[in-house]
Parts: C-alpha cells; structure tokens; sequence
C-alpha cells in the first residue's frame, strides 16, 4: 500500500478523451537509437563501453500520441543529460525504445524484440497499456524499473517494479490472494485541509467506470464523508442535470470516474449552474501541462481543480533535481513544453532508479545486482523526487500513513499563463492516518 492503486488502476479508462486525437502514427525515424561501436560486444545489455536499456511506450495506442508518451519523454532526457555528462561509471546508455501501438500483439512483439533480438539490460520508462509480455519479461529475470502500473502487472509478477513501489507479494498472483488494497489520505487531505465533509462521484453508466466510482465512494465514506453518487449515460450524458442536482444536495468537493473530455464538459456545466466548489479533484495523469485547452469553458471550476500524487510538482524548480529535469526537457524536447506533465517527471525518476542501480554494481554491471538494489529494506526517493518507497512486502492492515503532494491550477501561476501551484509546505510530511480500504483487481 505505498500509494493510492486505485486511483491509477483506472487510468486507461480516464484516458478516454484523448481518442479524438488518435492514430496519428509516429515515424520509424522518431525512436532510432545510437547504433553501437564497431566491436563492441554486449552480453546481457553489457558491454565495455555501453548498456543497452529497452523502454516499451504505448505511443500509437487508440489513445492518441499523447496518452502514454509522456514516461518514454521523461526517461530518454534523463539518459540524454547522463550521457552528456559521461555515463553511468564510464559507460553510455543505448535507449531502444519499442512502440507497442497499444494491443497485447504488439506489447508481445516488443517484449521479445527487446529481450530475445536486442538482448537489453533492463527496461525503464515502460508506460503500456495492455502488459500482455509481462509474464515473459518476468519470466527472463528481466528487472523492469519504474514502469507505470496502468494495469495489474505490477502487481502480480517479480522482476517488474512500479515507479509508486509495493508490499505485495508479486509471484504470480494478483495483490494479496487476488485483492488489492489502498489508502485513504487522498480523501483525508480534503476533510482535514479544506473542510470538506459532502463529496460526490460522478461515474458512466459503464462497468469500469462503475467500479471506480464505487471504490471511491468506499473510500470517501471510510473517511466520514457523506457521498453523492452520481451516473451519467456515456453515449449521451447530461452533465448540466448532473451539475444542478450537485448543487441542490450541497455537494462541495467532486470526485469522478469519467474521462478527460468528460471533466471539463462536467466542469462547464458546474460553472454554469453556479456551484462554488471546494476541490474538483483529478488523478495524477491529469496533472499536465494542457488544463487551460481542456477546460478552457469552466474558469470557475478550473481554478479549483486539484491533483495528488507521490511525487514532487513538476513546475517547483526550487528543488535542484526538478530543475534538472526542466532543463533536459527544454534541451532535448523543446516541443513538449506546453505538454509537460507528472508523467514525465515520473518517467525521469524511472531512468534515475534504474540508473542508481546499475551505478551500486561498480564494473560488474548484472541484472542480478540490479535487482539487489531494488529489494534493498532501505527506502528510495530518487534524489527526492518521490515520496521514500521500497519493495519490502508487508501485510496489509486494518489503517495506514499515507503521504501525498497536492496542487492546484491556478490561471494565475506561471506569469498569467496557468500552472500547478503546490499546496503543501512538504509531501514528506504531508501525511494522514485512515483506514485502508479492499477491491477487487
């Protein structure tokens, strides 16, 4: 229970929004890798003068470009800027990145390309939608350091370690005996910081989306909330009926189990029928650089959305190593800068972890060795980038200490033009005590 699964286990659905971009194909030309030196031998990824790190994106997933990106972009600027500055103990890394289109077929495809052809070390910045080469990858001893847990991978097999951590067995089966579990600090932070006591989840009337909704209500109603559970149809929803009757049953903080699109249309009819919200409240994979586009209709409603994650916020550059992070991206990916997001930021501290262990194995770099480093029982924080995790599997009980960052949009940031603007003085001890809550996979 490092961190709130649940609020990514529904990340595929959430995504949803991005379909109207979709299909736009990336040319071969955009993940070719430095070939590798004239007699340069590698054995497991391994050579005298260079590493081999495979990294499998969902990048032209039905999605949209967009979607899945953004950890392949925060990985690459991180081993862009190491190579720059010499290597990881005197080695370059070669980033072969495979993009699996989104489909299971593909995801198998890249998996034994990057294996079985390429012969990688290990894998970093994975963002996959459909994981179906995860039993093989871990089948191989493979480590895949830092991956998003957009799916149940993560939590069922050794050799994968998600960015967020996990005190879950991880040898074959889901979570523990087929159940996951989570934390409630996300709900806590509202009750005992802004006073909220009334919230609401609006969800579609499709089975994921339910699910979600009912786990956040769980967990809502765990925390002392009273819960407003609101469904609207997918194909036709009606979010200014949904808005008003927010209002009429004094809602004061939203949560939802909707997709992108669907947030600033839920948004703008907020701001419509007048309700002054507390918190409209998103996931981490909404905590992006394109909110002003998205919910460009809803001032109101926009300026108190909010966003929790594990990590430090992308826009505090006081903190030497998100300045790092800044500057590589602005090098090396200038055309990102109005996409910039937590997803990428995550996706550096995936390459930092992954290259902080390959750095503990001195000359004798091994995949062995790696992993050593990653089942250390000393927490990891990646230079302070995320809140301290590790893989020590612990038992769930009945309460847990949750810590979280917090941020919210304000047009006002960033000179006028919109940003993140962190609400805690520190995530390390932004911290909440409640009762862990059980779902279903």
């Amino acid at each position: 229970m490092k961190s709130p699964k649940a609020w990514r286990a529904a990340v595929a659905f959430l995504l949803l929004g991005a379909v109207a971009g979709c299909g736009t194909r990336l040319p071969a030309s955009a993940f070719s890798q430095p070939a590798a030196s004239p007699g340069n031998v590698f054995v497991d990824g391994v050579s005298a003068t260079q590493i081999k790190v495979g990294m499998i994106d969902s990048i032209t997933s039905a999605l949209g470009v967009d979607a899945f990106s953004g950890p392949g972009y925060g990985a690459r600027a991180f081993f862009d800027a190491l190579n720059a500055s010499g290597g990881v103990n005197g080695r370059k890394i070669v980033v072969d990145q495979c993009d699996d289109s989104g489909s299971g077929l593909g995801n198998q495809q890249c998996v034994h390309k990057l294996i079985d052809t390429d012969r990688v070390l290990a894998f970093a910045g994975n963002s996959i939608l459909e994981y179906a080469g995860a039993a093989y990858v871990s089948s191989h001893d493979v480590p895949d350091i830092g991956g998003q847990p957009i799916g149940q991978a993560y939590d069922q097999y050794p050799h994968l370690y998600s960015i967020y951590g996990s005190d879950e067995p991880r040898q074959g089966s889901v979570g523990w005996n087929g159940r996951l579990y989570g934390g409630t600090e996300v709900y806590e932070y509202f009750k005992q910081r802004l006073g909220a006591h009334v919230a609401a989840v609006v969800a579609y009337n499709q089975p994921d989306s339910v699910r979600f909704a009912q786990y956040t209500a769980a967990g809502l109603r765990a925390a002392g909330y009273s819960v407003v559970n609101e469904q609207v149809d997918f194909a036709l929803p009606n979010f200014a009926a949904t808005a008003s009757d927010l209002k009429a049953r004094g809602v004061q903080v939203v949560f939802d189990a909707i997709d992108t699109s669907g947030n600033g249309r839920l948004c703008a009819a907020i701001d419509q029928v007048g309700l002054n919200l507390i918190a409209k409240v998103t996931t981490v994979q909404s905590w992006d650089q394109t909110v002003a586009g998205t919910y460009s209709g809803a001032p109101r409603c926009r300026n108190v959305l909010y966003a929790t994650a594990s990590d430090r916020n992308y826009a505090d550059t006081k903190y030497p190593e998100v300045a790092a992070f800044r500057a590589a991206m602005q090098k090396y990916f200038p055309d990102r800068q109005d996409k910039l997001s937590m997803w990428e930021l995550e996706g550096w501290a995936s390459a930092q972890w992954l290259t902080d262990a390959i750095a503990s194995c001195g000359a004798s770099v091994s995949r062995s060795c790696i992993e050593q480093f990653m089942n250390r029982p000393e927490k990891y924080d990646a230079h302070g980038l995320i809140i301290p995790t590790d893989f020590v599997v612990t038992q769930p009980a009945a309460t847990q200490v949750g810590c979280l960052n917090v941020a919210r949009w304000q047009d006002s940031a960033e000179n006028g033009t919109g940003g993140w603007v962190t609400q805690v003085p520190d995530m390390n001890t932004n911290c909440f005590t409640g009762p862990v809550i059980s779902y279903a996979p």
